[in-house]
C-alpha cells in the first residue's frame, strides 16, 4: 500500500537537510505544542487490564465536555484513524460523498472497502469539520443537503471551536461524529479518539475494534484532560492570540491567508516548495500538498519559537 501524504514524517526532513530531531521545530502538523499536562498516573493504569470502570469514567467526561446526548453511544478507541478504518466496513460498498481538499485517509478507507468516491450525493458522507487544511465550517443546512443514508462528521479540530460542533445531529440516527483527543490536547502519542452515535451505529463498530481498545494510561489521562475545562478554555485563548501572530508573520513574509483553524494555518505563497526548503534549511518542518504548488500549512509553534520562526523567514 503506497503511504498517504500526511504531515509529520520528521524523518524525510532528516534525511534531507540533517540535524537531530530535538534540532527540528515541527510545523507540519496540526497539533497543540503546550499538551496538556500529564500527572502521575496509578500503578494498576500500566499493569491491568481497563476494566469497565475506568471506560465508563473516561465516556462520562466526554459525555459532560462534548454535551453529548444521553441517548447516543460513545466508543473510546486507539485514535481517531482507527475508527476511519472501520466505518466503511458498516455497509455493503456503494458510493460516498467526500469534497476534495481534505483529510486523505476517509477517503482512502473507503477505496480500500470498495466504495466509490465521489465529491456530489453518495449514500453516505464524510465531512471533516473544521476541514483540514481549509478550515471550512459545514453548516446544518450543507450537511441537510441530499438526505444520505449515514453522515459521518469528523469533528478532530473543532475543539478549537465548541459552539460549532454539529454533535446534537446524532440524536437523527444517521450521524456519527468523531473526536480526537490528540490535536488540541497535544497529545497525539496517546492514541485515543471517539465515535459517537446512535447504540445501533456504534455497536458494529464496537464490536469490530475489540475489546480493551484503549490502554489504561490513555483511560486515565483522557478522563482527566477531559474533565478540566479551565485548561481548555484558557488553551482556546492562548491559541487565539497565537494565531493572530502567527497570520501576521506571514503575511509580512509576503504569504495570503487562506483559511485553517486555531491550530493550523493555511498559506497561499509564491512556491511552496521553495518556501517548505527555505524554512527546512532552518531545521523548521512544514507541510506541503502534492495538490497545489503555493499552499502551505503551518501548525503553531510555542510562544517562545516565533522569533525563530521569523528569523528564518
Amino acid at each position: 500500500m503506497t503511504p498517504r501524504d500526511h504531515g509529520g514524517g520528521l524523518d524525510t526532513a532528516l534525511t534531507h537537510y540533517r540535524g537531530s530531531r530535538a534540532d527540528w521545530l515541527d510545523l507540519s502538523t496540526g497539533i497543540n505544542p503546550l499538551s496538556y499536562p500529564v500527572q502521575d498516573l496509578p500503578a494498576d493504569a500500566w499493569t491491568a487490564l481497563p476494566d469497565a470502570a475506568a471506560f465508563a469514567a473516561l465516556e462520562q467526561a466526554a459525555r459532560a465536555f462534548w454535551n453529548i446526548p444521553e441517548t447516543a453511544a460513545i466508543l473510546a478507541a486507539p485514535g481517531a484513524s482507527a475508527l476511519i478504518a472501520r466505518i466503511p466496513l458498516l455497509r455493503p460498498p456503494h458510493q460516498v460523498e467526500i469534497q476534495t481538499p481534505t483529510y486523505n485517509e476517509h477517503a482512502a478507507a473507503f477505496n480500500g472497502a470498495g466504495w466509490s468516491v465521489t465529491g456530489t450525493r453518495g449514500t453516505v458522507r464524510v465531512a471533516v469539520h473544521p476541514n483540514n487544511p481549509t478550515g471550512r465550517l459545514w453548516s446544518p443546512l450543507e450537511l441537510a443537503k441530499g438526505a444520505p443514508e449515514l453522515t459521518i462528521i469528523d469533528e478532530s479540530f473543532c475543539d478549537v471551536c465548541p459552539t460549532h460542533s454539529h454533535i446534537e445531529r446524532v440524536q437523527d440516527g444517521k450521524t456519527i461524529v468523531l473526536k480526537s483527543f490528540g490535536k488540541f490536547w497535544g497529545l497525539a502519542g496517546m492514541r485515543l479518539g471517539f465515535a459517537v452515535g446512535a447504540p445501533e451505529l456504534i455497536a458494529p463498530l464496537r464490536d469490530a475494534i475489540g475489546p480493551w481498545q484503549v490502554s489504561g494510561p490513555a483511560l486515565s489521562v483522557g478522563a482527566q484532560a477531559l474533565s478540566d475545562t479551565d485548561w481548555a478554555q484558557e488553551t482556546r485563548e492562548r491559541l487565539k492570540k497565537d494565531c493572530a501572530r502567527m497570520d501576521t508573520t506571514m503575511r509580512q513574509a509576503g504569504a495570503k491567508v487562506l483559511g485553517g483553524t486555531t491550530l493550523f494555518r493555511l498559506y497561499d505563497v509564491a512556491d511552496a516548495t521553495a518556501l517548505q526548503d527555505q524554512l527546512a534549511k532552518h531545521h523548521i518542518w512544514s507541510r506541503i500538498f502534492p495538490y497545489s504548488k503555493t499552499w502551505v500549512r503551518l501548525g503553531l509553534p510555542q510562544p517562545d519559537q516565533f522569533t525563530r520562526l521569523e528569523a528564518a523567514l
